[in-house]
């Protein structure tokens, strides 16, 4: 085997281990990680979305309703 051989065997080694890393080998990887964080966050943002059409409602309900006293 020629030194070039032998490099390029232990370079595929070292990407082998990464994907291995990367993808997960039978457990969840990287980015499965980086997925379920992600589906997280998007979670949190409707939420937060919800939230402030909510309090936009309520708020706007209050204005009518004291515009509605102070016209009386």
């Amino acid at each position: 085997m020629t030194d070039f051989e032998a490099q390029v065997l232990a370079d595929l080694s070292v990407l082998k281990n990464q994907m291995g890393t990367l993808l997960g080998d039978g457990n969840s990887g990287r980015i499965a990680s980086i997925e379920g964080r992600v589906g997280r966050h998007e979670q949190s943002l409707q939420r937060a979305r919800g939230f402030a059409v909510a309090s936009g409602a309520l708020f706007t309900l209050l204005q009518l309703a004291f515009e509605i006293l102070r016209r009386k």
